[in-house]
């Protein structure tokens, strides 16, 4: 071997190539093969494809478990929900069915198209019931939320929210009522449906004629329409008058409706006695058979004042008695042109079928009544004790003088 300068060669040092790895395995077809594939286990010779692997199988049982616990909390969460909801049901219930906080009697007004959310709230809120939602539930539970009628109500103390909702299903609100006394005439008849409080709106725009309210009383709930009222009371007397009229005496110096009622109407301003109307009724009958002037004094009033009436202070002069107007009947003959008040049944009555008497004159006896005569005679001596009395009670002189002459 050639050596360069540079280049030692170390002696005794041989350089070769890396021996190959030695292979552990036995040569195939080799008697040591063989004895080794004998020996290896049948599960290791071959593993199907789809074969869950150990990881594998770990996550199913871990999913399997999980669905499990979900619904067991699902489960759980039914069952108290369950057990909640019979608890409030059994809650409210007691509530519903238990004294309520109302310590005195009251009431309660459900107004026209309420729906029961609006009563509920609306009961809270006035402190007749504990909880509007338990009401509502309470109400709704039992079928009823559609039957509660609009209407003023009494609510008694302690009532509970079961007693509330059977007072305002039944309807039966609180009532009111106005008085049309008899003798009443309708401007006045008028004032008193305006000033009553518990009706509502406007009165009507135009009075209707003298003599055609009925003399009554009126029931009615609060809020109804003025209106109503006063178209009820001129058809109540309508009725009345037609049905009165129809049991008329045929001989009658009468002849229509309106002086069937003027005439009545001078009977009820001229007494307040019913038991007297007959007999009134029948001086005013003899004295138009006999084509004697009526000398009523409330005519001369109602020409005088008009529907108005007279001032509580304000006697009747001398003076009047001759002042010319359309109703007063010391003045003209027959009958005024039309009623000077709404004559009550009695009065109609006791026209229709007055007594049979000869009287021709009465005057007050000083205890309320009247006394009755037949000649101008007696009539005049009774017109004396008069007024011995009225000096004696230091009365106005003209007071319950009528049919003087």
């Amino acid at each position: 071997m050639n050596s360069s300068p540079g280049n030692p060669v170390e002696f005794g040092r041989r350089e070769t190539a890396p021996e190959a790895p030695q292979s552990t395995q036995p040569l195939a077809g080799s008697p040591e093969a063989n004895r080794v594939a004998q020996a290896t286990p049948a599960r290791a010779q071959a593993v199907p494809a789809n074969a869950a692997s150990p990881a594998s199988a770990r996550r199913s049982r871990g999913s399997r478990s999980q669905f499990i616990v979900f619904l067991n909390f699902l489960m759980t969460l039914l069952v108290f929900a369950v057990i909640g909801a019979g608890l409030f049901f059994l809650s409210s219930k007691r509530a519903f069915e238990q004294p309520g906080p109302l310590v005195s009697d009251s009431t309660f007004i459900v107004k026209p198209n309420s729906g029961l959310s609006a009563i509920s709230t609306d009961l809270a809120a006035q402190g007749l019931i504990t909880s509007s939602t338990v009401f509502a539930m309470g109400v709704r539970a039992h079928g009823d939320d559609g039957t509660l009628k609009a209407g003023e109500y009494e609510i008694k103390a302690r009532a509970s929210m079961s007693d509330i909702m059977e007072t305002l299903k039944s309807g039966r609100s609180i009532m009111y009522s106005i008085t049309i006394p008899e003798g009443l005439t309708v401007e006045q008849a008028f004032q008193r449906v305006a000033e009553t409080a518990e009706l509502s709106g406007k009165m009507p725009a135009q009075m209707p004629p003298e003599g055609s309210l009925a003399a009554d009383t009126q029931r009615f709930t609060r809020g109804m329409p003025r209106t109503v009222i006063i178209d009820k009371m001129v058809e109540d007397q309508k009725k009345l008058v037609d049905t009165v009229w129809q049991t008329r005496s045929p001989d009658l110096p009468i002849t229509d409706i309106n002086e069937f009622v003027t005439l009545a109407s001078i009977v009820e301003k001229e007494t307040g006695v019913a038991a007297e109307r007959p007999r009134v009724a029948s001086v005013f009958v003899n004295r138009l058979k006999k084509g004697m002037r009526l000398q009523s004094d409330p005519t001369i009033l109602y020409g005088l004042f008009g529907g108005k009436g007279r001032p509580a202070d304000r006697a009747i002069f001398q003076s009047d008695i001759q002042k010319p107007t359309p109703y007063n009947t010391y003045v003209i003959d027959g009958l005024p042109p039309g009623p000077i008040a709404n004559p009550g049944k009695a009065a109609l009555e006791a026209v229709a079928n007055p007594a049979q008497t000869e009287d021709l004159y009465f005057v007050a006896d000083g205890t309320g009544g009247h006394v009755f005569a037949s000649t101008l005679q007696e009539h005049n001596k009774n017109v004396a004790k008069w007024r011995a009395i009225q000096k004696q009670q230091k009365d106005a002189p003209e007071q319950g003088e009528t049919t003087q002459q």
